[in-house]
C-alpha cells in the first residue's frame, strides 16, 4: 500500500537512530541505529534509510512523512567548521561580538575565557546609516559603500555574510536593503539579516545569533540539498520535515532559511517523547532523561508540555558557568545537558580522583569495547564489566563488543591507578555518571522551584535504561518508565511534535502604556509570515495561534514568558496579562511585589498545524507470563542486598506482553537499549509495551 509510513531520523553525536511507523496501523513497523558517520553524516542516514526499509520489506515510495533531526548545527560551531563568514554592522559597533555585555561569568576569574567570536575581526565591516530607537531614520544607508564592502568580501573568499545593524528590531529598513544589495551584486553569498533571524533587543545577543546562522548557512543548505537528492534516488517523493529546537517541525526550506533553530533538534525531539509518553502512563509532569552516546539531557516536563527558553548559549568554554558560551536568540526546549554518554572517558583529575566526562570517544574511536581503536576506558566500558550489557547483543546482535579490551582499558586507565579492583573500578564509573546525571537533574528542577520526588523518570537514549533506575534514586524519585524502542526514542520523539514556527518582536512598554495598535501591527506581521511559511501545506485558516509576551517588573534584568489571550493585542485584556504575570512570579520567586509595575520587552507568537504522525495504539491488557520472555541469565554486579555479582535473569523486550510483572534483579533487553533493572524494584509491562518500574518494590497492575 502506498503513503503507509513515517519515518524518523535522528543524528546523533555516536548513533544515527531511525523509526518507521506504520500509520495505518498504529504500530512501529522498525527500529534502527547506526554510527554517526561524523565526516559524512549524510552517509549514515542514507545507510540506515535503506536498512530501516529492508527491515520492514517496504519501500521509500510508501514513506509519506518524513522528518528529520540533526547535530550538524551543533558541531559546526563547537567544531568551528563553519563557512568563511563577514559581518556587515553600523559604524561604531565592529566589536559588539567581543566586548558583549562585559559582564563576567566566574567572579572568582578575572580572566575567565570566552569562546572566540564566529567572526574574526578582519572580516567584520561598519556601513554608514543611523536608525533610533524608536525606528526613526538620522542617518540613510550609504548604498554604494555597501556595494564596495561586499565585493571585497567575496574576493576575500567570503561565502556568507551577517547583517546586524542597530536597531533593526524596530526598523529593518535598511537591513532589507543591504540583503538586497548582495543578492544583486553576489546572487550565490547567503545573507543573514538579524531583522529576520532575530529581530529582538539586544545587540549583542542578537549580531550573535545572526553571526552564528549566516556560520552554518551554506553547510545545512548543502546538506539537505545532498540528502534530499539522495532520497529522491531511493524513490522517496515527499517533503522533508526538519526538528526545531523549540520542539516543532518546519520545512526543509524553512530550516534552511533558519538553520540557528536547528541548535537542539535532537534534545528537543527527546523532551516531546518524554512528554509523550508520560501522558500514556498517566503522568503530566516526568523528568525526561536522555542519555546517548555523547551527552545526557534532562528536561522537566509540568502539565504535558516541555518548558521553553527565549535564549540558548553554544561552545560554552565552562559547561556549567552560564555567560561562557556564545548567546543564541532562538525559542528552545529549556533542558539541562552534561558530558556524560555512554562513550563519555573516565579519567583522573589533577587530584588523583576518578571523573567521568565530560569528554567523550564518540562513534570514532569509541570506547574501547567498541574494537575500533579507542582505548580509555568509558561509561560503556565499565556496563559491560559490570554485566549490564551483553557483549554478544549489542545493537541486537549486528555488533559486538570486546569484554576483554573494556576490561583491560578500566584496569589500565583507572584500577592500577586508584589501587583498586577493576570491578570495584568499574562500579565507580557507574555510580560518578549516575551522580553527575542526578545533579544536574536536580539543579535543573530546584533552579525551577520543583521537588525532584513530585515526577516520574521517562528514560531513553542508547545508555539512559541501563542508568535510569539509579539516578531515581538518589533523586527520591519512585517510578521510571522506558518505552519501547528507547534507544531510538528521540526520534520517536520527532513523529509525535506539531508543524510549528516561533517568531518574535521586541517592543518595550510598560504594560499599562502600551500602544496596542502596534502590538496589533506586529502580531499581524508574524500571521502573515507564519502564512507565507505554511504555504502549500495548509491554508491560513488552518493554522492555531499562540501567543505569550516576555516580562519583568520595570528596572529588574530576568524576564518571565507568559501566555497570553487570543484577544491580547485588542488591549482587552490588560488585567488578565497582569494578573497571568504576576501568578506565574509568584510560582517561580514565592511573591510578587505590589508595588512595582509589569513591564513587556518581547511579543512571541507560536503558529502551529497539529499534525503528530505518531498514535499508538494500546493493547488489550491481561495476566502476562514473563516467564516465556526469558533469555537465559547471567552474572550482573549490584551493590543490593550484598555488593557483588549476582545470577540475574535476562528478559527479551519484545516478547514481555501487556500486564506481565515481576521483581528485580533483572536485565531486560532490547536491540538498541538495555534496562537495568536493581534488586527492591518491580516492573509491570502496559497496554502501550511501557515497561513501568517501581523503585518501592511493589508490584503495579499495569
Amino acid at each position: 500500500m502506498s503513503d503507509r509510513y513515517a519515518m524518523s531520523v535522528d543524528v546523533g553525536g555516536t548513533f544515527t537512530d531511525f523509526v518507521l511507523f506504520d500509520v495505518q496501523a498504529g504500530t512501529t513497523a522498525a527500529f534502527h541505529k547506526v554510527l554517526t558517520d561524523a565526516e559524512r553524516p549524510a552517509r549514515a542516514v542514507i545507510r540506515g534509510w535503506r536498512e530501516i526499509l529492508e527491515m520492514a520489506g517496504a519501500t521509500s515510495a510508501q514513506v509519506d512523512y518524513a522528518v528529520h533531526s540533526t547535530t550538524i548545527v551543533t558541531n559546526a560551531i563547537v567544531e568551528r567548521r563553519g563557512v568563511k563568514t563577514a559581518l556587515l554592522t553600523t559604524r561604531g559597533f565592529r566589536d559588539v561580538l567581543e566586548i558583549g555585555i562585559e559582564q563576567i561569568y566566574d567572579i572568582y576569574d578575572l580572566f575567565a575565557p570566552y569562546p572566540p567570536p564566529l567572526i574574526p575581526r578582519e572580516l567584520r565591516r561598519e556601513v554608514d546609516e543611523r536608525v533610533t530607537r524608536d525606528g526613526d531614520v538620522i542617518a540613510r544607508l550609504d548604498e554604494a559603500q555597501v556595494r564596495g564592502l561586499v565585493a571585497e568580501l567575496v574576493a576575500g573568499g567570503v561565502e556568507s555574510i551577517a547583517v546586524s545593524l542597530m536597531h533593526a528590531y524596530r526598523n529593518p529598513e535598511h537591513e532589507r536593503r543591504i540583503g538586497q544589495i548582495i543578492q544583486e551584486e553576489q546572487p550565490e553569498i547567503t545573507v543573514s539579516l538579524s531583522s529576520r533571524v532575530a529581530p529582538l533587543i539586544g545587540e549583542y545577543e542578537r549580531t550573535s545569533t545572526v553571526a552564528a546562522d549566516a556560520y552554518v548557512k551554506p553547510l545545512l543548505r548543502r546538506y539537505i540539498t545532498d540528502l534530499l537528492q539522495q532520497l529522491r534516488d531511493l524513490g522517496f517523493q515527499h517533503e522533508l520535515y526538519m526538528m526545531l529546537s523549540s520542539g516543532g517541525i518546519s520545512t526543509a526550506e524553512a530550516a534552511i532559511d533558519f538553520p540557528i533553530r536547528l541548535l537542539e533538534s535532537g534534545p528537543a525531539a527527546g523532551a516531546f517523547a518524554a512528554s509523550h509518553y508520560g501522558r500514556l502512563t498517566g503522568h503530566d509532569d516526568v523528568l525526561s532523561l536522555d542519555m546517548g552516546g555523547t551527552t545526557a539531557k534532562a528536561c522537566l516536563i509540568e502539565g504535558g508540555t516541555p518548558g521553553q527558553s527565549h535564549m540558548l548559549e553554544a561552545d560554552r568554554v565552562h559547561r556549567f558557568k552560564p555567560g561562557s558560551g556564545l548567546p543564541i536568540m532562538a525559542p528552545t526546549i529549556d533542558l539541562i545537558e552534561i558530558g556524560a554518554g555512554g562513550g563519555s572517558i573516565a579519567h583522573l583529575n589533577n587530584l588523583g580522583l576518578l571523573n567521568v566526562g565530560p569528554q567523550s570517544a564518540e562513534s570514532n574511536p569509541g570506547p574501547a569495547c567498541y574494537d575500533l581503536g579507542g582505548e580509555q576506558p568509558t561509561v560503556t566500558d565499565a556496563n559491560v564489566v559490570l554485566g549490564y550489557l551483553d557483549p554478544g547483543y549489542f545493537l541486537g546482535g549486528r555488533m559486538t563488543l570486546n569484554a576483554a579490551k573494556a576490561r583491560q582499558a578500566i584496569e589500565t586507565y583507572a584500577a592500577e591507578a586508584l589501587r583498586i579492583d577493576p570491578v570495584a573500578a568499574a562500579w565507580g564509573v557507574h555510580s560518578i555518571v549516575n551522580e553527575n546525571m542526578a545533579q544536574a537533574a536536580r539543579t535543573h528542577l530546584i533552579e525551577r522551584n520543583r521537588d525532584p520526588r513530585d515526577a516520574a523518570i521517562v528514560a531513553f537514549g542508547g545508555a539512559g535504561p541501563a542508568h535510569a533506575v539509579e539516578v531515581a534514586r538518589i533523586l527520591g524519585i519512585t517510578q521510571v518508565v522506558v518505552p519501547l524502542g528507547a534507544g531510538v526514542a528521540s526520534a520517536i520523539g520527532a513523529l509525535t511534535a506539531p508543524m510549528s514556527l516561533p517568531f518574535a518582536r521586541s517592543y518595550m512598554t510598560l504594560l499599562h502604556e502600551t500602544d496596542w495598535s502596534l502590538v496589533d501591527r506586529l502580531y499581524a506581521e508574524m500571521r502573515d509570515e507564519a502564512a507565507r511559511a505554511f504555504a502549500g501545506i495548509a491554508g491560513r485558516e488552518q493554522v492555531q495561534y499562540q501567543l505569550a509576551a516576555e516580562m519583568r517588573f520595570a528596572g529588574q534584568y530576568h524576564e518571565l514568558r507568559v501566555d497570553l489571550p487570543q484577544d491580547a493585542a485588542s488591549g482587552d485584556a490588560v488585567e488578565r496579562i497582569e494578573e497571568a504575570f504576576r501568578a506565574g512570579y509568584t510560582e517561580v520567586y514565592g511573591r510578587a511585589p505590589s508595588n512595582l509595575t509589569p513591564e513587556v520587552l518581547n511579543w512571541h507568537l507560536t503558529a502551529e498545524l497539529p499534525r503528530a504522525a505518531f498514535r499508538l495504539a494500546e493493547a488489550e491488557q491481561h495476566e502476562g507470563d514473563h516467564r516465556q520472555a526469558l533469555k537465559g541469565e547471567r552474572p550482573v554486579y549490584f551493590v543490593e542486598p550484598e555488593r557483588g555479582y549476582q545470577p540475574t535473569p535476562v528478559y527479551d523486550r519484545y516478547r514481555l506482553d501487556p500486564g506481565a510483572a515481576f521483581n528485580g534483579p533483572a536485565i531486560i533487553e532490547e536491540q538498541e537499549a538495555t534496562i537495568v533493572v536493581p534488586p527492591g524494584c518491580a516492573v509491570t509491562i502496559d497496554g502501550y509495551r511501557n515497561v513501568v518500574i517501581s523503585l518501592n518494590g511493589r508490584e503495579q497492575s499495569a
